[in-house]
């Protein structure tokens, strides 16, 4: 079979390391793939080196629509059997699943188009899911919450929506002594620490670093003077929250550690990963890692987020926005250790039991199957 995974971003992310981790899998049971990705991208370079074709384009140029990007795209469709997309934010008139729906279509190729997402942002439009409903498509959630948005509000048919989680690498995201021993090392915090907070994610409005600084800051001042939280990750906001931090007086209380390629020895240092966010989440990696390495995690409720952290048995929900509440989530499993133990250790099962990345793959490479042969 051949496939086409299309990502176009520069950037890198839990989505990206997925693509990456896709592109692997499929590669080792024998499938023919090709990325189609920017010049000098994260995704690009992380896979230069594997036997995978890679189609390269210029990021800002490409939304003119020129006649020569569309070649590029139409003649790495045509080899495919199935294009992966996905869905990222719009460029000016410029969207990826649109573009690639288009060049299928002028190309009068029989590509399958399948869109990818897990996030749901309001203002986005249907075609960017269903781009063309003149060629062969279908969209992929990875979130039941964002499947029924898909055929509510979009009215996209039922049956052209599929549900695959994508699940963690439960055999990476374990907890040993020794990663606990190397975590110490590789992320030194201040002594007399006695609760440890991590947040992994890019630093970004919406993902609420700024609503959890409120939370540390009222547990540091009134009832939890040795908490420490480490920040993990990179993006446009990070220079204001290293000056909120200041401003907070929060200087001894907060780390900031760059993104990681091995999160599992953020998630072995924390006591507790918090998920803050307060916008366009679908079902984070971060959470399904931690859980996978038995490190409770509190998180907001909404998106996808409640179908993996089940209030009060693999986490804790909060209000999304809600500083106090969070901090209040904090504390009690703070004082509750035998119950946040416990906590970790139902996460472990649950995701061991339904989120195992390799089933998940093969899910996906079976649908795969299943839309070629309507080829």
């Amino acid at each position: 079979m051949r496939i086409c995974f299309i990502e176009d971003t520069l950037l890198h992310g839990g989505t990206q390391i997925w693509v990456t981790e896709a592109i692997r899998y499929c590669l080792e049971h024998s499938e023919d793939v090709t990325l189609l990705a920017p010049e000098n991208s994260w995704v690009a370079e992380q896979v230069c080196k594997s036997r995978a074709r890679i189609v390269s384009y210029d990021w800002e140029n490409i939304v003119r629509q020129a006649p020569d990007y569309k070649k590029i795209w139409t003649d790495a469709l045509k080899e495919s059997d199935i294009a992966l997309c996905t869905v990222h934010p719009p460029r000016g008139g410029f969207h990826c699943v649109v573009f690639a729906a288009e060049c299928i279509q002028d190309g009068d190729l029989k590509t399958h188009l399948i869109a990818k997402t897990g996030t749901i942002v309001p203002e986005y439009k249907r075609e960017f899911y269903q781009a063309n409903e003149e060629i062969r498509s279908s969209v992929i959630a990875i979130a039941e919450f964002t499947k029924r948005y898909l055929i509510e509000h979009y009215r996209i048919p039922a049956e052209k929506v599929e549900l695959i989680y994508q699940g963690v690498d439960v055999n990476r995201f374990q907890s040993s002594l020794e990663m606990r021993a190397e975590a110490k090392k590789r992320y030194p915090l201040p002594d007399r620490t006695e609760l440890v907070i991590g947040c992994v994610g890019s630093f970004e409005e919406r993902k609420g670093q700024v609503v959890l600084l409120e939370a540390v800051a009222q547990l540091a001042k009134d009832d939890l003077r040795s908490i420490h939280l480490m920040l993990v990750g990179n993006g446009p906001d990070e220079d204001y929250l290293r000056s909120l931090v200041k401003k907070m007086n929060l200087e001894q209380k907060v780390s900031f550690f760059p993104f990681t390629h091995q999160p599992a020895y953020v998630f072995e240092r924390v006591d507790i990963t918090v998920l803050p966010s307060i916008a366009k989440e679908g079902l984070p990696n971060v959470l399904l890692e931690s859980m996978s390495m038995g490190t409770p995690v509190i998180a907001s409720d909404f998106g996808g987020i409640p179908e993996v952290v089940i209030d009060g048995k693999t986490g804790v929900l909060v209000t999304p926005g809600d500083s106090r509440q969070l901090a209040d989530a904090i504390l009690d499993l703070w004082r509750r250790p035998a119950f946040c133990h416990e906590m970790g250790q139902d996460a472990v099962r649950f995701v061991q039991s339904d989120f195992d990345k390799n089933r998940q793959f093969a899910r996906f490479l079976d649908f795969f199957t299943k839309v070629k042969s309507t080829i």
